[in-house]
């Protein structure tokens, strides 16, 4: 069986790490794979590039020049949607010829078109498609926050301006999605179970079949190890206690920083002693840009691409809190799991399907800065810490092990080969 695994980006963002780590998975237990990407960073030759250096550019540039213009000249929501009107043709390409399976994962941003996928599926191969957000069950959303119109018909989106209209951007793209899955089948796969409730009520995957697997993560990699030995690699304090914050872009609001500012600052007045001995340590892009908006001392580290020096990062910590709004299974949540730190985040999206309260971290109510604040001090001050990283590394080697997610996916593919 040989499957190809399809991704915009061999390493950039969530959903690129979690294909990189399936693929590994899936060769690590026998199963030929290789992943195809606009993106290629590597000298990995199971991972290939799409040709064409300028045609990248080109894609990318043309969507969000037609987004922009809907958006009327205006950067706000431009890279919250996508309308996948501009992409690659793979089916002519010999990596696609050979695969039995194709298994998509997020493939916007001039990867695929709409006309590309029909494409896909009209070249009789079976289809897998993980779902690393939202995007393939709505119009042009990747979250769909407090809207539903998806479960009917997308139309009057509040992304557009003036809240849109029955035929706007999002009613056309709406349709075209409709024409793309006319008559298809395809098995599509959610990270988290809050995922894949969502996706089971949208109307485009009416008669869909939608199952939960999660992401895997390489253990030996996020594993425990020496605290004070992460510090100093990581070039933070060997004393005191670190509260971490980590998202591609900090600044991101979904990933829900000034809620995060907000328990710091409740966390500080309520308790000043803790500006004597706890700091924090911020990694993602844009993190210098928070320094003066934090009440206790902040570490910025910006953005690190490499795998060691993340995983020390954790190591490093005291405690990981991620305040997301919306989510579906946070990489970050996992990743400080398995290297045994606790985590404190909000009860919404996949993120309580990984923390279990009061055992290996603590689930706040969502939006609520005072009960983060309480979150961050129960862990830190009175937990019986030593427990919290004990059953955190028991949660992902029991839930998130490579072994495990590559045999839910083999039996997967097994199953789409055998109804073709």
């Amino acid at each position: 069986m040989r499957v190809l695994i399809v991704n915009t980006s061999e390493k950039t963002g969530g959903a690129a790490v979690a294909a990189r780590r399936l693929l590994k998975a899936l060769v690590d237990n026998g199963v030929k794979a290789k992943m195809l990407v606009r993106d290629k960073e590597s000298e990995d030759i199971k991972v290939v590039g799409l040709p064409g250096g300028w045609r990248r550019q080109w894609n990318f540039l043309w969507e969000r020049w037609c987004l922009f213009c809907h958006l009327h000249f205006r950067r706000k929501h431009l890279f919250e949607i996508d309308m996948a009107n501009t992409g690659y043709e793979i089916t002519s390409l010999r990596e696609f010829q050979e695969a039995d399976v194709i298994h998509l994962h997020w493939v916007n941003q001039g990867m695929l078109s709409l006309k590309s996928i029909r494409k896909i599926l009209d070249s009789g191969k079976p289809v897998v498609w993980t779902m690393h957000d939202l995007w393939p069950a709505t119009s042009i959303c990747h979250y769909a926050r407090s809207c539903e119109a998806y479960k009917s018909q997308c139309q009057h989106c509040p992304l557009l301006p003036g809240g849109g209209g029955k035929n706007d951007l999002s009613a056309r793209v709406w349709k075209r999605k409709e024409h793309m899955l006319d008559g298809k089948r395809i098995a599509f796969v959610a990270c988290s179970q809050w995922l894949a409730g969502e996706a089971r009520q949208s109307a485009l995957l009416k008669g869909q079949t939608v199952t939960s697997i999660p992401n895997a993560i390489d253990t030996r990699l996020f594993c425990p190890a020496d605290k004070q030995k992460a510090r100093r690699d990581s070039g933070l304090p060997e004393t005191g206690r670190l509260i971490l914050f980590v998202s591609q872009r900090v600044t991101d609001r979904r990933k829900g920083m000034n809620h995060f500012i907000d328990a710091i600052k409740l966390l500080a007045e309520e308790h000043p002693e803790l500006k004597n001995d706890t700091a924090i340590a911020i990694l993602g892009g844009h993190s210098e840009e928070l320094k003066d908006r934090l009440a206790l001392p902040v570490h910025s580290l910006g953005y690190v691409s490499d795998a060691k020096r993340i995983a020390a990062i954790y190591n490093a910590a005291d405690v990981f809190v991620l305040p997301s709004m919306e989510d579906n299974l946070p990489n970050t949540i996992m990743e400080s799991l398995a290297c045994g730190l606790p985590c404190v985040g909000f009860n919404v999206g996949g993120i309580p399907e990984m923390i279990d309260h009061q055992r290996n971290g603590y689930i706040a109510q969502a939006a609520d800065a005072a009960d983060l604040a309480r979150g961050i001090r129960w862990v830190l001050c009175e937990a019986d810490y030593q427990a919290l990283c004990h059953q955190a590394v028991a949660k992902v080697a029991n839930c998130y092990s490579e072994q495990s997610v590559a045999l839910r996916y083999a039996n997967l593919y097994e199953e789409v080969i055998g109804e073709k």
